[in-house]
C-alpha cells in the first residue's frame, strides 16, 4: 500500500491528515508544504501576530511533534512539481512518492500588481504567508505612510492595524464602495465611517494608475490623476485558487479544482479542498475561502477517503477584526433582494439580516454576537425569521429558535 499523500501544509491539509489519524486510518501517510514552517493560522498573521502579540509557536496548529507521534511524515521546504496520474506518484524535492490516494489543499495565492504597473517595487507586499509578514512588519513605524490597494476585509483589517500603529493610511478601492463584492452597502458604510473615525483616508471609485519609484516605492498615481506619496504599499486585491499542479495533471478545473459532492475531482484516486476547489451547492458550482470551510471540507474528504460516502454541505462562516470591532457572518449573501438592519443593545453594535424573498440568507453581525448565533443557527437549519421581528430592537431574537 502506497497511502495518502497530501500536497498543500495550511489548514485544510492539516486537517485532513488529523483526521484521517483520528478515524483509525494506519497507513503511510505525508503532508508535503512548500513553507518551512509547520501547519499554522493565517488569520492572525495580519491582526495579533503583525502587531507583535503572538508569538510564532502560538501559531501552529499543533505543536511540531505531533505529526511525529502519530505517524505522519511532515516533508517542509519541499515544492510538488509534478502529478504522474498513471503510475500515482508526486515528485517533490526531486523523489517520487507513491499514493493510493491523493488530496490537493493547495490553497490560494494573492493577485499581485503587474511590474508595468510598479509591482516589482521594493516595499510592495501582499498578505498571504508568515513570509509576507514578517517581511512587512518592520515597516509599521509610527509615522509612516502606507498605502492600502483594495478595499476587500484583507485590505481594511491591514488598514486598522496601520492606524493602530500611528501610520498615515490611505486606502483606494476602484469599485464604487468599499466590500461592494462582497457585502450590503449598510455593511460598507458601517466599515468606512469606522475607518474615518481611525483616521484612514478611504478614496472608493479611483483606481491605482502606477505605483512610483526608482528601486523603492515612493508614491503612486492614481486613475483621477491624483498623487499620493507612500513609504509602501499593502495589495489586497484578492486571490486565486492555486490550480497550476492540478491543471498540469489534466484535472478538471472550474473557478478552482472541480470536485464533486464528496470532493473527489475528475481523477477518481484524487481529492481537493479547502480554497483550491469548487463543488456543487443548492444547484451553482461555488468555491468558498475561508477557514471553516478548509477544516470542514478536508475533514469530510478524509472521511469519504474511509469510505463514508458522504456529501459536503457547507454551513458558512467567515469574521474580520478591525480596531475594537468584531465582525462575524454566517451564510452567503448571493442573491438577496432586501436587507434588514437589527439594532444593537450599545454604540456600534448592529446587524444586518440578507434575505431573497422570504428566506433568510445571510447574517453580518458587528460586535453582536447573539445575532450572530441565532442567525447562523436559522440558516444552517434552512430557518428564516420573520423580518418585522428581526427589525424591532425589542424582539427576543432567541424567541426565533423555538420550534
Amino acid at each position: 500500500m502506497a497511502g495518502i499523500v497530501v500536497i498543500g501544509a495550511g489548514q485544510a491539509g492539516a486537517s485532513c491528515v488529523a483526521k484521517l489519524r483520528a478515524l483509525g486510518y494506519e497507513g503511510s501517510l505525508t503532508l508535503i508544504g512548500q513553507e518551512p514552517t509547520p501547519p499554522y493560522q493565517r488569520p492572525p498573521l495580519s491582526k495579533k501576530y503583525l502587531l507583535g502579540e503572538m508569538e510564532l509557536e502560538r501559531l501552529f496548529l499543533r505543536p511540531e511533534s505531533y505529526y511525529a507521534e502519530n505517524g505522519i511524515d511532515l516533508r517542509l521546504n519541499e515544492t510538488v512539481t509534478a502529478i504522474d496520474r498513471h503510475d500515482r506518484v508526486v515528485i517533490a524535492g526531486g523523489q517520487s512518492v507513491p499514493y493510493d490516494d491523493l488530496v490537493l489543499t493547495t490553497g490560494s495565492v494573492p493577485r499581485r500588481l503587474p511590474a508595468s504597473a510598479g509591482g516589482d517595487l521594493d516595499g510592495v507586499y501582499t498578505v498571504r504567508d508568515l513570509w509576507d509578514v514578517d517581511r512587512m512588519a518592520p515597516e509599521f513605524t509610527e509615522g509612516r505612510r502606507v498605502l492600502i490597494v483594495g478595499g476587500g476585509y484583507i485590505g481594511l483589517e491591514a488598514a486598522a492595524v496601520a492606524a493602530s500603529r500611528g501610520l498615515g493610511v490611505t486606502l483606494v478601492e476602484m469599485a464604487d464602495r468599499i466590500l461592494q463584492r462582497v457585502a450590503a452597502r449598510e455593511t460598507s458604510d458601517y466599515f468606512r465611517a469606522l475607518h474615518a473615525r481611525h483616521g484612514v483616508d478611504i478614496r472608493e471609485g479611483v483606481g491605482l494608475d502606477t505605483l512610483l519609484g526608482k528601486g523603492r516605492v515612493e508614491g503612486a498615481r492614481l486613475t483621477d490623476g491624483s498623487r499620493i506619496e507612500a513609504d509602501f504599499v499593502i495589495v489586497g486585491v484578492g486571490i486565486t485558487p492555486a490550480t497550476a499542479l492540478a491543471e498540469a495533471a489534466g484535472l478538471e478545473i472550474e473557478n478552482g479544482i472541480k470536485v464533486d459532492a464528496q470532493g473527489r475531482t475528475s481523477d477518481a484516486h484524487i481529492w481537493a479542498a479547502g480554497d483550491c476547489a469548487s463543488f456543487p451547492h443548492e444547484g451553482q458550482r461555488i468555491r468558498l475561502e475561508s477557514v471553516p470551510n478548509a477544516i470542514d471540507m478536508a475533514e469530510c474528504v478524509a472521511e469519504n477517503i474511509m469510505g463514508a460516502g458522504k456529501t459536503y454541505v457547507p454551513q458558512p462562516w467567515f469574521w474580520s477584526d478591525q480596531y475594537d470591532v468584531k465582525l462575524q457572518i454566517a451564510g452567503l449573501n448571493t442573491g438577496y433582494d432586501r436587507v434588514v438592519t437589527r439594532p444593537g443593545d450599545g454604540a456600534g453594535q448592529v446587524s444586518f439580516w440578507y434575505y431573497r424573498g422570504g428566506r433568510l440568507l445571510a447574517v453580518d453581525a458587528m460586535n453582536a454576537p447573539r445575532a450572530y448565533m441565532v442567525g447562523k443557527r436559522l440558516i444552517d437549519a434552512g430557518k428564516s425569521a420573520d423580518p418585522e421581528v428581526v427589525a424591532d430592537p425589542e424582539s427576543d431574537l432567541k424567541a426565533l429558535l423555538k420550534p
